[in-house]
């Protein structure tokens, strides 16, 4: 049996991350895991407000964690703008003896950035998303390892989701 794999697409926001990795994890039949849908409902169900820091991420990880044990694949989408986090999905994968790819979406035309920011609906009831402001002034720090980065900007959804896929093609 093939190990499962970790796919973790990650970008910031408005950067077409959610609607490449729920595509992604449909298309494959594999877990998806929401770094959003998981903070929206710990704000919603607790005392807690946003900025939650990692607690999200740590839900997340426990997750994916379960999901790959079970020997299913995971589609992770999230911002991931840390090495820190980044570590700590690669640790996920290691620890469930999983494959790892890890995808960051971008966009490199401003404008076209700006404007999906900008133009995007919530698909969170009462989720509030980023400001364009918020966007560019966000910590993201650069990456320190090889990874699959895809321009939105020049793809279609369905391109990249294509062209991921194609690195999870078996090997011949």
């Amino acid at each position: 049996m093939p190990a499962p794999r970790l796919i973790v697409v990650c970008g910031l926001p408005a950067t077409g991350k959610t609607t490449v990795a729920s595509a992604l994890a449909q298309e494959r039949g594999a877990a998806f895991v929401r770094i959003d849908t998981i903070e929206h409902a710990i704000v919603e169900w607790s005392p807690l407000e946003q900025p939650l820091g990692a607690v999200g991420y740590a839900v997340g990880y426990a997750l994916a964690a379960d999901q790959l044990t079970l020997g299913l694949d995971v589609v992770v989408e999230c911002v991931n703008p840390l090495m820190v986090t980044r570590d700590a999905w690669a640790r996920v994968a290691t620890q469930a003896c999983a494959q790892l790819l890890e995808v960051e979406l971008v966009c490199s035309d401003p404008r076209e950035h700006r404007r999906r920011a900008e133009s995007r609906t919530v698909d969170i009831p009462r989720l509030v998303l980023p400001t364009w402001r918020q966007i560019t002034e966000r910590e993201y720090e650069p990456w320190s390892r090889p990874h699959l980065v895809i321009d939105t900007a020049t793809r279609t959804a369905d391109d990249c989701v294509a062209l991921i896929s194609r690195q999870l093609a078996p090997c011949a």
